[in-house]
């Protein structure tokens, strides 16, 4: 099963998976207006969906996503720009300006929301909110063709933007974290896999398959389990203390014990046999 769209596109490729691929390879999947338009309602149809369990994002032809579209930037950009007037139009206020920057940062927050486990699957390369999506994600698998760049502050613009400066120090260190920032510097895979951005590099052919597999083993465990490691685990990102964090895992820890998947679980080991989970 696929949906086509303009810009994205959602496949089945097996029972509780779906895979989301960005669809511009022409520009390398830059993001469009179209493109962040379509992020809230795609994902948004795949949260609700009891179906799908795990997500795999990925990107069309050799890149995962370049970021903003600047060709499609200077294409919106106003009139009385273009014409040379010095004179400044409503729409160029910082209120317009703040509402536009919060629609484009929010299709990171759309992803970083979504109840099920998402597997960056990254393919070429992954600049500014492309590689900010790669955060927003659970698991990233590169292939050997991954980079990663900051971008926006080559572009004399900051380089927090779309959440970085918050997910980046988490996966790789505040030290690290300023470095790629302030520097804007490529990552390559390699790097990326030392560093930990990455959990694992592959052969750029390898990728889906890589992906997939991960996908499969989440898919074996219960679907409440998964949900809730998947909380806890952001949640307890900024846990303010230790004890937070426990308090948090142990209430977590009785509501999963209570399901009819983990007394399931339980006897199936006992009986040494696959479990059967109903996701109750």
């Amino acid at each position: 099963m696929a949906e086509e769209a303009a810009t994205l596109r959602v496949e089945t490729p097996e029972t509780g998976i779906r895979v989301v691929t960005l669809n511009r390879p022409e520009r390398l999947n830059a993001l469009d207006t179209a493109t962040v338009a379509a992020f809230p309602r795609v994902f948004g149809e795949l949260a609700a969906d009891d179906t799908c369990r795990v997500v795999v994002l990925t990107g069309a032809g050799r890149g995962f996503c370049a970021g903003l579209d600047l060709q499609g930037a200077a294409e919106v950009q106003r009139p009385h720009e273009r014409d040379g007037d010095a004179e400044s139009s409503p729409d160029d206020g910082p209120a317009w300006r703040m509402r536009s920057q919060e629609t484009f940062s929010d299709l990171i927050a759309t992803v970083r929301a979504m109840p099920q486990p998402i597997i960056a699957a990254v393919n070429g390369a992954a600049a500014g909110a492309g590689f900010a999506m790669t955060m927003a994600s659970d698991i990233r698998l590169a292939a050997a063709s991954a980079r990663f760049h900051v971008a926006a502050i080559k572009l004399g613009l900051s380089g927090g933007e779309c959440g970085m400066s918050y997910l980046l120090p988490r996966l790789v260190g505040a030290s690290r974290a300023f470095e790629l920032l302030l520097t804007g510097r490529p990552v390559d895979a390699a790097e990326a896999e030392r560093i930990g951005l990455v959990s694992r590099v592959v052969p750029d052919e390898q990728l889906m398959d890589a992906a997939l597999h991960a996908a499969r083993m989440i898919l074996a465990n219960p679907p409440f389990a998964v949900a809730m490691t998947k909380r806890v685990m952001w949640n307890n990102l900024d846990a303010p203390s230790f004890e937070a964090a426990i308090e948090l895992e142990n209430r977590t820890q009785v509501m999963t014990g209570m399901t009819e998947d983990c007394r399931e679980a339980m006897i199936a080991f006992a009986e040494k046999r696959p479990p059967n989970f109903t996701g109750r």
